[in-house]
């Protein structure tokens, strides 16, 4: 299993307690991930060629790809890896957020997207996005970003001003709501992750009314989708 998100330590959870013998693999993006009832591997496989190789020395049967759904680069060489190596292939994939009465949504096709997006003066913004693309938004400098990350940064970041909060989710609505009151927060960007784990934003943003800056998932090569646990374990049983 390609994992890190919380639906795939639920499917961990599922697959430890079923018996089956199966590995969760982390890209590496955090320092101290949240470990698994499984066994544990943590990094790049080297391109499509290592995870190829990488499926035929463990005599790897099935895939599931149940990364963050930003996490496009990966899912692509899922795709091509599975379909080079003859192995299935199947995403756990949690449906997008959709709009809601009250919410103040600007949708954008990508991260560049999101800088225009955001206004010329001064502004305070929730930059809700992770550690990573950080350096697209050094293009507006004038803003002060307010970041949550799991792990304290190692380096400075590209922005000059910001203000960084380092939390492990999931969140709840009433804590996020204080954060960004605590930060006088006039703009939120987000990707569209869907899931519960990093809604509570979403909620927080619409009760005090402030746009969302909302990113669209990016382009991912066709393959199986399934949205429920029970369906991966399905799957599992009659591939």
């Amino acid at each position: 299993m390609l994992g890190g998100t919380t639906e795939a330590s639920r499917l961990a959870q599922t697959l430890a307690v079923a018996g089956r013998d199966a590995v969760f693999s982390y890209a590496g993006r955090t320092n101290r991930p949240a470990l698994q009832p499984l066994p544990q591997r943590q990094g790049g496989f080297g391109g499509v060629a290592g995870l190829v190789a990488y499926l035929k020395a463990e005599a790897i049967s099935h895939v599931v790809d149940a990364t963050h759904p930003f996490a496009a680069q990966m899912s692509a060489h899922a795709v091509r890896a599975c379909a080079e190596a003859g192995v299935a292939l199947a995403a756990f994939e949690r449906a997008p957020w959709q709009m809601q009465d009250g919410d103040i949504w600007l949708r954008v096709p990508d991260m560049a997207g999101a800088v225009a997006a955001l206004p010329r003066r001064a502004a305070r913004v929730f930059l809700a996005i992770g550690k990573q693309n950080l350096e697209v938004f050094a293009a507006c400098p004038q803003h002060h970003y307010l970041l949550r990350l799991v792990d304290a940064p190692e380096v400075p970041l590209p922005l000059p001003l910001n203000t960084v909060v380092v939390a492990r989710g999931p969140f709840d609505a009433g804590s996020d709501k204080r954060l960004m009151q605590d930060h006088a927060i006039t703009h939120v960007v987000a990707k569209n992750a869907g899931g519960t784990g990093a809604e509570a934003k979403l909620i927080a943003a619409r009760e005090l009314a402030l746009p969302i800056v909302m990113i669209d998932r990016p382009w991912v090569p066709e393959r199986r989708i399934l949205t429920r646990v029970e369906e991966v374990m399905a799957w599992l049983e009659h591939c």
